[in-house]
């Protein structure tokens, strides 16, 4: 059934989602109308949008029917953003991003643990003797934001520029961060010179940072043009710190709605690592991503036609009552857990995956131990974005640690 007679779940809309990520509307959807076409009134634009868990992983593994290279968003964003990783097919995405891998190799992850776990730390250090803080703004926004700022190259004392450069740009439907499309271009295009300023600085003196890896490397005897560079600084700079932010903060509000779940983990860290893919599925930061059919194609019946958008929604993929039992409940103990939050598979899958989960599992790690007791001190403020999963503020309190 694809009707858009049974009910109007207004995806399109950000402000459907400042209360909270709609799941009673995208279980509606799985069980009533798995591909349904959605049109976005103040555009007229439609799509289409697939709800269940095989069909985001259908689509996910299928580059060559369901193209990237017109856009990821809803709506068209405009000219540039093909250069971006995300918005290109293979054999160039593949190329571009065998390129980048380089700096995110297992082994480089599992060599930066001792280090994260003190960046950790010195965060934590920053707020323990207070007793309060907003979590959001004070600890889950500066260990991804520390951590990718190092690794790219960026000396800390600008890291927070590119954080503020970053919530301009993620944050551009939502009044608290007052951008217009004018101030998010100008934010990229401020994030572009910094990046071209940061590999002129490389090639006179290179580091063993991300930059000096991307100027220097080469697939198949071609190298990265400088835009082409600076728009993978964006992406690294961008996603690489919103989403792990954003991850985080949904995980502590999950802890918090499932107090015992929270006690299961002070009594038992072995689960740590089942926890942290729990995190994961509850609190997926991008809820979709948009592909574009290159050719007809056919899904649980429906016929969409060649150059069609459409919309495959990871936070309902995640919550499928087909794949996940008992899915609207945060269990630290799932197994087997084989969600969708770094995607479906296929040659978009994230590729900071690694680094997210050691980045998560430590902070939690961390923060258990040494404020057992965090309760949440107030209500949580949501982005307001249809793209985006993400936590503003929350307000937190805790016994204060002592010396």
């Amino acid at each position: 059934m694809t009707t858009t007679a049974i009910f109007d779940p207004k995806l399109y809309d950000p402000d459907t989602f400042v209360p909270g990520v709609p799941h009673e509307a995208f279980k509606r959807l799985r069980n009533e109308a798995p591909v349904f076409r959605q049109v976005a009134p103040d555009t007229g634009t439609p799509f289409w949008v697939l709800s269940k868990y095989d069909d985001v992983v259908l689509v996910s593994q299928d580059s060559a029917t369901f193209s990237s290279a017109q856009g990821t968003n809803i709506e068209d964003i405009g000219s540039g953003t093909e250069l971006m990783m995300l918005n290109m097919d293979p054999p160039r995405h593949t190329k571009l991003r065998t390129l980048v891998s380089k700096g995110f190799t297992p082994k480089m992850v599992r060599e930066m643990e001792p280090h994260v776990r003190e960046i950790t730390n010195s965060i934590i250090d920053k707020v323990a003797k207070r007793g309060e803080c907003d979590f959001v703004t004070d600890i889950a926004a500066e260990l991804p934001l520390a951590v990718i700022a190092e690794l790219i190259g960026v000396p800390r004392e600008e890291q927070h520029q590119i954080f503020h450069w970053g919530n301009q740009m993620v944050g551009m439907e939502d009044p608290e961060y007052g951008t217009t499309m004018e101030t998010a271009m100008n934010a990229a295009g401020a994030m572009f010179a910094y990046a071209e300023q940061l590999a002129a600085k490389r090639r006179e003196h290179p580091r063993a940072d991300l930059v000096s890896v991307l100027i220097d490397s080469d697939v198949d005897g071609e190298k990265l043009t400088p835009l082409e560079f600076n728009v993978f600084f964006m992406l690294l700079a961008v996603a690489g710190n919103e989403t792990t932010r954003n991850l985080t903060s949904n995980a502590m509000l999950a802890l918090f709605d499932f107090p015992e779940q929270k006690e299961r983990l002070l009594a038992d860290a072995s689960l740590m690592p089942t926890a942290v893919e729990e995190m994961l599925r509850w609190g997926s930061v991008v809820m979709y991503f948009r592909r574009t059919t290159t050719k007809d194609v056919e899904i649980r019946g429906q016929h969409i036609g060649p150059n069609e958008k459409l919309t495959i929604w990871y936070i309902s993929a995640n919550r499928d009552e087909d794949i996940f039992p008992d899915g609207d409940v945060f269990d630290v103990g799932r197994s087997p857990n084989n969600h969708v939050a770094f995607g479906g598979g296929g040659a978009h899958f994230c590729l900071g995956a690694s680094l997210a989960r050691l980045e998560i599992r430590i902070l939690f790690e961390e923060l258990l131990r040494r404020l057992p007791d965090i309760q949440q001190a107030g209500p949580a403020a949501r982005l307001r974005s249809n793209f985006i999963n993400g936590v503003k503020h929350i307000p937190v309190r805790f016994t204060p640690e002592r010396g």
